[in-house]
């Protein structure tokens, strides 16, 4: 098994992130850099969380040899040699592996450091220069390679200038302490201490929310009124996303038909124009090409360059900001009424699931696996039980860690409950025990802080969307954070585990990833200051959590959060209530008239059919007619009503998109979302 078991992890965490990415982003329409940096960061972040308990397995094996062998004379040299690749002889020796016993999944010498050198750099590089270059690059909105670069390397002039300030500012002390030779490889240790201590600055703060909002949604899970009332709640918020996306892009849009009419098509800005028309949705495309004639006695003003740059980043972010409402909108629905049938369900005297809804074309799955049989015992008998089993050992999973976080400097007596289990299997050279604890430990971290890099949404600057609206920008900005977060969240579970000579201060065979990051006692004011007593701060942000501080604070400012017994939240989980139910109203409408056409369809043949195709093709129109023909009937061109009530702006969120193929929300026959975003003919397209 030599080397077999990193090989089988390198190619499971490239599909792992490859399905990952396909979720959020969208592998045929989106730039073909942008998915690549992005796939590229995700893939090297896992990676370092699933090889490293490979890592400590053979760490613990070398120590093994280390302590049994007689060279007590030479401990220095060969610690120094298990790194190199040099150690062969110690291995081959009998006298020092006698009483050792090698692990499975053994790495031979030499290969880890290799492999550490490149994943690390390799992720330093994109989380510090590549993906910061890249986001100003996707958001730019200059017409050109040229212009797109220039934009992005003034805009990261500000960002690369900050943090060389730092840099320099750490030299200067450095170069202060007379004591400290200043070589090449303390200077690289004291750029990764940096980076390390800012990293860990934002994994705590990820961590105390992830360590008990995870637990907390599972078993609230558990509760269907829970889940049906906070589904209302997201939909009230939801809708009035949706409201002010729609008005975003009509304005966007009234700006891009008054530069359509004022640059005439002789102009030497027309093919800047032209670019910024490819953006908008094809309605209005249309529109403003039958417009155009009708407006040519117009005089506008030109506008400049730098007026149409800003314009075709504003119409960029409003199209993608307007896809992503419209696909979460027709996912909450799904889900929403998925919850109303499980209520209904509950109550039935039947043992089988109905939907409301059910799928034209469902999968195999549904038809021989996922019967509406086993629906009904797995939501309405079996999910309430698993989701609260499933609470309780997380909850203590999450307390095992808070503890660890506060007490793993103490090494006399080891109170870190996972350096007492990792010691422990040790001892009995128990091999497995200590890779799949490395593993569950680790993950379960990771899952707090990723899972919160999930959640989280910075106003519309950042946001990962699933079923393929994710745009360029927060796929590059998660990167980022991953290739942040990772290398000191990895530091910090190896110090959970007293498997960082820095912390356990004993004379061990420092990890090959310990190594390769150079020794944390180079600064003592992290090592023993910073890098200990920082991670206490965990306890107090679970607190917060747990009293929901943080969404108290929010629903203050206005960005209202979902909070029980909230008498805000009441009023918007009626108001979601009300929205769901005119919804289904008008969804089961469609779906009677369907039924009705496909009747007449059947009794009358192929002539009763050609005829009702023209009727029908006329009712679609009426039913689903643009924005843009909406405005022009009412006398205004790509504008909203102003005046309308708050009635008629509800009522306006229940408008048909499930039938023709220009649909935002339209679904491929097994039901998965499909994205929007134009294809894309080039490499350097814009997003």
């Amino acid at each position: 098994m030599s080397g077999a078991a990193l090989a089988v992890v390198v190619v499971v965490v490239f599909f792992l992130a490859l399905c990952l990415l396909q979720r959020y982003g969208d592998l045929r329409k989106q730039q073909r850099l942008v998915l690549l940096g992005t796939l590229l960061s995700w893939y090297l972040c896992f990676l370092i969380v699933f090889i490293l308990p490979l890592d400590v397995s053979t760490t613990i094996y070398k120590q093994c040899v280390l302590d049994k062998a007689n060279h007590t004379g030479t401990v220095t040299g060969i610690r120094r040699l298990a790194h190199t690749g040099a150690d062969s002889s110690l291995h081959s020796s009998d006298s020092g592996t006698k009483g050792c016993v090698k692990p499975w999944s053994y790495i031979p010498d030499g290969v880890l450091p290799v492999f550490w050198r490149v994943v690390y750099w390799t992720s330093q590089f994109l989380t510090w220069l590549l993906l910061p270059f890249m986001q100003s690059y996707a958001r730019s909105g200059a017409f050109s390679v040229v212009g797109k670069i220039k934009t992005a390397l003034i805009e990261n002039a500000i960002y690369y200038g900050t943090y060389l300030l730092i840099f320099i500012s750490l030299l200067i002390y450095v170069t202060a302490h007379s004591r400290w030779n200043h070589t090449w490889a303390e200077l690289l240790t004291i750029g990764i201490t940096a980076a390390n201590t800012w990293g860990l600055f934002l994994l705590v703060l990820l961590l105390g929310y992830g360590l008990v909002e995870i637990p907390r949604s599972y078993w609230l899970s558990s509760s269907h009124v829970y889940l049906l009332s906070k589904t209302y709640f997201k939909a009230a918020k939801m809708a009035t996303e949706k409201v002010a996306a729609e008005e975003n892009l009509a304005d966007v849009m009234e700006e891009v038909a008054g530069v359509h009419e004022s640059v005439r098509y002789n102009h030497i800005l027309r093919k800047c124009v032209d670019t910024i028309l490819t953006k908008c949705p094809t309605e209005y495309q249309d529109e403003m090409g039958r417009n155009v004639e009708s407006s040519r006695g117009e005089e506008n003003a030109l506008p400049t360059k730098r007026t149409l740059f800003n314009l075709h980043k504003k119409v960029i972010s409003a199209v993608q900001r307007h896809r992503q409402t419209q696909v979460q909108w027709s996912i909450l629905l799904d889900e929403a009424f998925h919850l109303e049938d499980v209520a209904k369900s509950k109550s039935s005297p039947l043992r089988h699931f109905t939907h409301s809804f059910p799928l034209a074309h469902p999968n195999w799955i549904r038809r021989f696996i996922y019967t509406p049989t086993v629906e009904w015992y797995w939501e309405c008998v079996f999910r309430q039980g698993f989701c609260r089993l499933l609470a309780v050992l997380l909850c203590l999973l999450s307390a095992a860690v808070v503890w660890s976080e506060c007490t793993f400097f103490s090494t006399h007596p080891v109170l870190s409950l996972f350096a007492v289990l990792i010691q422990m299997a040790e001892k009995h050279y128990n091999y497995i025990c200590i890779e799949v604890a490395c593993f569950v430990i680790i993950l379960f971290m990771c899952v707090c802080v990723y899972s919160t890099v999930f959640r989280i949404r910075v106003f519309n600057y950042y946001n990962l969307v699933p079923h393929h609206q994710t745009d360029a920008y927060s796929l590059q900005f998660s990167g980022m954070l991953f290739c942040r977060l990772t290398p000191p969240l990895c530091l910090n579970f190896l110090g959970l585990i007293h498997m960082d000579s820095a912390v356990s201060h004993q004379d061990r065979i420092p990890t090959s990833y310990t190594y390769i990051m150079g020794s944390m006692r180079l600064l003592s004011v992290i090592s023993d200051g910073f890098y200990i007593y920082y991670p206490m701060l965990v306890l107090l942000l679970c607190f917060a959590t747990f009293y929901n501080l943080g969404s108290r604070c929010l629903n203050l400012l206005g960005l209202y959060q979902y909070i029980a017994n909230d008498e805000l939240a009441s009023d918007l989980v009626d108001e979601g209530k009300e929205l769901i139910r005119r919804e289904r109203r008008r969804r089961q409408k469609a779906e009677d008239g369907q039924n009705r056409r496909l009747a007449w369809r059947e009794q009358y043949g192929v002539q009763g059919a050609a005829g009702r195709t023209r009727a029908g093709y006329t009712e679609l129109k009426d039913e689903q007619a643009s924005p843009a023909l909406e405005n022009k009937k009412n006398g205004n061109k790509y504008t909203r009503r102003d005046g309308k009530t708050e009635e008629e702006q509800q009522a306006s969120l229940l408008q048909d998109y499930s039938s023709d193929e220009g649909s935002p929300n339209r679904r491929s026959p097994g039901g998965r979302y499909l994205s929007l975003s134009p294809p894309l003919k080039g490499i350097f397209d814009d997003v």
